[in-house]
């Protein structure tokens, strides 16, 4: 699923998370746990750099 459909179901702390720590290699559990939980999916417990771009450039204006 894309980024943009599943972002806005994501815990406010998760977002902040992410957005904190731009193209991190893993993500913390809770945080792993809240994006599977959204509708997200991890690669190689992270992100792929299109979702990162996403967070980093467009995030703000979904919320």
């Amino acid at each position: 699923m894309e980024i943009h459909m599943w972002w806005l179901a994501l815990d406010v702390r998760a977002k902040e998370w992410l957005r904190e720590n731009p193209e991190s290699a893993s993500l913390p559990p809770d945080v792993a746990m809240e994006v599977v939980a959204a509708g997200g999916e991890l690669a190689n417990g992270t992100l792929t750099a299109k979702e990162w771009d996403f967070i980093e450039t467009q995030s703000q204006f979904i919320d």
